[in-house]
């Protein structure tokens, strides 16, 4: 949770709160069912006061996205969000255009594939060895054979951590932004098959690729991966995609 959560500036603190902990939520830095850190000590990563922190753990908890437990295991925890394959034909679809309302879709996944592939090619050009490259390794280990209900949330882990891997706070805060945005909309359609075994090929092209410090192919290959992603949302948008799914990546 570094890199996402971090003291808010003087005069926006319930509202930059507020975006901090949703991002933590979406992009599954504390799975479902899991407990968020204390109050004192988020309170403190945010440099907000535990009043202010009440109050954004309310609306979060009003939007249905946590709950606060008593007790000696209590505290406030994520809840599992409803399966997008489990709703009603259409709502999937009806639901993102909702939240579309206010979003430049377009604004939003090319700033994504700008933050990716530049994120990449860094990590490429710079390489990565011992700890670091490890940590790289263990994230994609993570999304094998992960189940198709957590294959999401490890997907986002395994960009996150190539973005914090870049070594540019700036970029990791400004990528777990826009992916939090991304994976708002991703929630809405379907997990597919076909899509989740492309996705997978392509991520292991992209540590190939960023481990042997081929730069202009780690971008390359980010900036395909990006694409199908955006191929995927405007299909579900214009409300025909093909049979089987589109031919790019999920996630």
């Amino acid at each position: 949770m570094a890199p996402v959560v971090r003291p808010v500036r003087a005069g926006n603190g319930f509202e930059e709160a507020l975006e901090q902990i949703l991002q933590v939520v979406r992009l599954g830095l504390v799975p479902p069912g899991g407990r968020l850190p204390a109050e004192r000590e988020l309170a403190e990563r945010l440099g907000v006061s535990r009043v202010t922190l009440r109050e954004v753990l309310r609306v979060l908890t009003d939007q249905g996205l946590v709950e606060s437990r008593r007790g000696r295991y209590g505290g406030t925890f994520v809840r599992p969000r409803p399966a997008p394959d489990t709703r009603a034909p259409g709502a999937g679809t009806d639901e993102l255009r909702r939240r579309m309302a206010d979003t430049d879709l377009e604004d939003v996944l090319r700033f994504r594939e700008v933050l990716e592939s530049g994120a990449a090619g860094l990590c490429a050009a710079e390489g990565l060895s011992g700890e670091r490259a490890g940590r790289l390794r263990a994230a994609l280990d993570a999304t094998r054979d992960a189940p198709l209900a957590d294959y999401r949330r490890r997907d986002t882990l395994l960009h996150l951590t190539l973005a914090r891997l870049a070594g540019t706070p700036t970029l990791t805060a400004q990528y777990a932004a826009v992916r939090s945005r991304v994976n708002d909309l991703l929630d809405c359609i379907p997990l597919l098959v076909r899509n989740l075994e492309h996705s997978q090929v392509q991520h292991t092209a992209l540590v190939g690729a960023v481990l042997e410090g081929d730069a202009e192919a780690a971008r390359e290959i980010a900036r395909e991966h990006c694409a199908g992603t955006a191929a995927l949302l405007r299909g579900f948008l214009a409300g025909t995609p093909r049979a089987g799914g589109p031919s790019g990546p999920a996630w």
